[in-house]
């Protein structure tokens, strides 16, 4: 027999011991959603809050970059580029040092931070997927003939039907921070990345913003590819990347307006600050709610020629185009700031920058040292970002926070500045920084931070931080006062502080419910410790 033949007839073997197995799709992923919770929630924001005409609450604007690392900006310390504009940011207002955002990836991190909730409490728990194993078979090859290093597929006792993977997304029983302030009587616009799904019931015009322009998915082309005057370049040593590409602007990486497809030649960095300062220009006379999450450095990486020119020292053509995105990010940052001081609204605008996770070191592009790990990992340099609040008048400028704060902290700040009552009756997880940010509260935001994505679950207290996977068993322990880069695993020498947050992490995840969706890779972290997986 040919060796032809042979691998035939083996696929033909796997092919029907798969059909064998127990079915692959599951209807427990059928995002089924409470319309008690439904009917609760509606009521709730039925019940309108009109502002007084004479008291005009702050303006709120959330300025949010995709993957851009702790160390990408010159404020902390990047020779290679200087972002003038977002680190202008941070001397006009407030640099918190410590800040983390509440998933080490896109999706999860966003969920957070657009309902103030831990993102688990809502089954949001993972990273969205466009594609799924069709079958067993399928997933048996994936996870042995596909080279995804440092990437596997994970071993999947199933996955939802098409029809559930089509529902996966933000829950129509949350309320996001659009909503709320909407409520309120605020005009409300998302320009950039959403990245919370594509179903109908979790686009963002159905949640409370009155404009959409940008993609649903976790990413789109910032320009058409081959586009004149526009750079592109692929990684090649990035395993995601051909995936990455292949999208184009199809699917959920076509540009919506407000739900409908649109066709958009322009460099999207740019078109996001062009709507969005078209936005304020429109809405100066009234309270508003700017969100701006840009897609800007995550790739595909793509930079108008001009700005890759800047950087003709760079030799690495694949840094070189991710240096020219930060620096587009920058100039769109800048153009934005200075509408709003333009309009003569800085002192009754309150503005956020943030990332919604760590540099994505898989893609070669960046590197988050001296911070350990990167994107999807739970170390500093996944969770740990930049991010700065500035209220001129209200807020000290040019000052640092040093104590750990959350991602999840914006919407209960936002809710406190506005003066917008919570709704009872759901558990919020952010905090109102004002107070500690204004010296009037001496203590700390947060006794303790929790992530979990997957079977790795990992616990931020009293600056003691402790990893566990469930799978693996692995377990590390890091003390990040003495050890902010997290070189030296404690699990060994402090058995008793090991033990004891792991009580703690257990009990917290044991409170979460099942995710509404499963992980389906597992990512492979290695360093001078050894390997740690992670999931997405």
């Amino acid at each position: 027999m040919n060796r032809n033949l042979l691998i035939a007839f083996g696929c033909s073997l796997l092919l029907a011991a798969s059909c064998s197995l127990p079915p692959f799709h599951s209807e427990e992923f059928q995002g089924q959603f409470s319309e008690q919770a439904l009917a609760q929630k509606a009521s709730f924001l039925s019940q309108k809050t009109p502002i007084a005409d004479t008291l005009r609450p702050p303006n709120i604007i959330i300025l949010m970059a995709d993957d851009l690392g702790y160390f990408d900006i010159s404020l902390h310390g990047n020779t290679q580029i200087q972002t003038t504009h977002i680190d202008a940011l941070a001397r006009q207002g407030i640099a918190c040092t410590r800040a983390y955002v509440s998933a080490p990836s896109c999706a999860p991190s966003r969920a957070g931070l657009i309902t103030g909730r831990y993102q688990q409490r809502f089954g949001f728990e993972n990273q969205l997927h466009e594609r799924l194993p069709r079958n067993r078979f399928e997933l048996f090859a994936a996870r042995n003939f596909i080279r995804s290093n440092p990437w596997k597929i994970k071993n999947l006792p199933s996955v939802p039907t098409e029809a559930g993977r089509l529902r996966e997304g933000l829950p129509p029983t949350e309320i996001t921070l659009a909503e709320i302030l909407k409520k309120r009587g605020y005009r409300t616009a998302i320009f950039g990345k959403w990245h919370l799904g594509s179903a109908p019931f979790c686009q963002p015009h159905r949640l409370g913003f009155d404009e959409h322009f940008g993609f649903y998915g976790s990413h789109s082309l910032f320009a058409p590819e081959g586009a004149p005057g526009m750079v592109d370049r692929h990684s090649p040593k990035d395993w995601t990347d051909k995936h990455i590409w292949s999208g184009q602007r199809n699917g959920d990486c076509a540009i919506v307006r407000n739900g409908l497809a649109v066709e958009e030649p322009g460099y999207l960095t740019q078109r996001f600050a062009e709507e969005a300062i078209r936005f304020l220009e429109e809405n100066q006379n009234q309270p508003f709610f700017l969100f701006v999450p840009f897609s800007a450095p995550h790739t595909p990486f793509q930079a108008p020629e001009d700005y890759y020119a800047r950087f003709s020292h760079i030799d690495d053509p694949v840094r070189r185009v991710y240096l020219a995105m930060i620096a587009a990010l920058d100039d769109a940052v800048g153009d934005i700031n200075k509408k709003v001081e333009e309009l003569g609204l800085a002192q009754n605008t309150l503005i956020f920058f943030l990332s919604d996770n760590g540099g994505a070191e898989y893609t070669h592009a960046t590197d988050n040292a001296p911070l350990n790990g990167g994107k999807i990992t739970a170390f500093e340099g996944g969770l740990r970002v930049p991010f700065f609040l500035k209220w001129q008048g209200v807020l000290p400028a040019g000052t640092a926070y040093p104590h750990p704060v959350s991602a999840l902290d914006i919407f209960t700040t936002v809710c406190a500045a506005t003066h917008t009552a919570l709704p009872e009756g759901r558990i919020y997880d952010g905090v109102n920084l004002l107070p500690y940010l204004l010296g009037h509260d001496p203590g700390k935001p947060h006794e303790a931070l929790y992530w979990k994505g997957g079977s790795a679950w990992t616990i931020l207290k009293n600056d003691w931080k402790f990893f566990y996977n469930a799978e693996t068993g692995q377990s590390r322990l890091y003390k990040l006062a003495d050890d902010p880069y997290e070189k030296a695993n404690l699990a060994g020498k402090f058995p008793e502080k090991a033990r004891a947050l792991q009580a703690d992490l257990d009990k917290w995840c044991a409170a979460m419910p099942k995710p509404l969706w499963p992980a389906l890779v597992s990512f492979k972290h290695e360093d001078e410790e050894g390997v740690f997986y992670f999931d997405n």
